[in-house]
């Protein structure tokens, strides 16, 4: 009796530079688990043939023209869902990882890393796992522990009044409503709020609405 042929994860590449494609197809295909079946140069052909393929994972680059990787990933994953997104680029910018995690990718790996993490990256991500490039992990972990840091050494600071405040504006309600509701001017209001939020190193309110879900401000709305 032969043994069961293996199947092969199928891989296609986006990246608008045909060198890179080729050394990506070639370090890919000798993988014995691995094989490339397609290729394309723009965000727009990629989400095109992703579709029609319907590969296991798409390795996108995030600057190409057409559409970049940040919009092929969102329209991909809207419309097929089960293929995987392993970004690939230059960019260590955090704003980029998370925007293209929120397009719905599920590995990011810096262009500059060994050929052999990229193998390991693809392994990962079609296995339902997220990969994250060390390099880049170790700036997101650095960062969210020093805000943590500052958070809970600024949350006993807090006055009572911009706590108030501050669970207020995580409510949802605007800077006026918030002086009607507490009797002080808009002016205050917003003192309490810029003096709350620079104390925790929050910059949004959408961190702001985070931070509250942490504290468990907001369980019993």
């Amino acid at each position: 009796m032969k043994g069961s042929v293996m199947r092969k994860l199928r891989v296609c590449l986006a990246d608008d530079h045909a060198i890179i494609r080729e050394g990506l197809k070639s370090l890919i295909n000798m993988q014995p688990d691995m094989e490339v079946v397609g290729d394309a140069d723009n965000g727009h052909a990629a989400w095109r043939q992703a579709k029609q393929l319907q590969p296991d994972v798409v390795v996108m680059d995030i600057s190409m023209p057409e559409l970049n990787g940040i919009q092929a990933t969102e329209r991909l994953k809207q419309e097929c869902p089960h293929i995987k997104v392993l970004a690939l680029t230059v960019h260590d910018d955090q704003g980029y990882l998370r925007q293209l995690l929120k397009a719905g990718a599920s590995g990011y790996v810096l262009k500059r890393a060994a050929l052999e993490e990229l193998v390991q990256a693809i392994r990962v991500v079609t296995g339902g796992g997220t990969y994250l490039d060390p390099k880049l992990a170790v700036k997101v972990v650095g960062r969210y522990m020093r805000q943590q840091l500052i958070q809970d050494d600024a949350r006993s600071d807090l006055s009572e009044r911009e706590t108030e405040v501050l669970r207020l504006i995580a409510l949802g309600h605007s800077n006026k409503e918030i002086a009607a509701h507490l009797g002080i001017s808009v002016k205050t209001v917003e003192t309490h709020k810029a003096r709350s939020m620079e104390k925790l190193a929050l910059h949004s309110r959408a961190e702001v609405v985070r931070y509250a879900l942490h504290q468990g401000w907001l369980q019993d709305i």
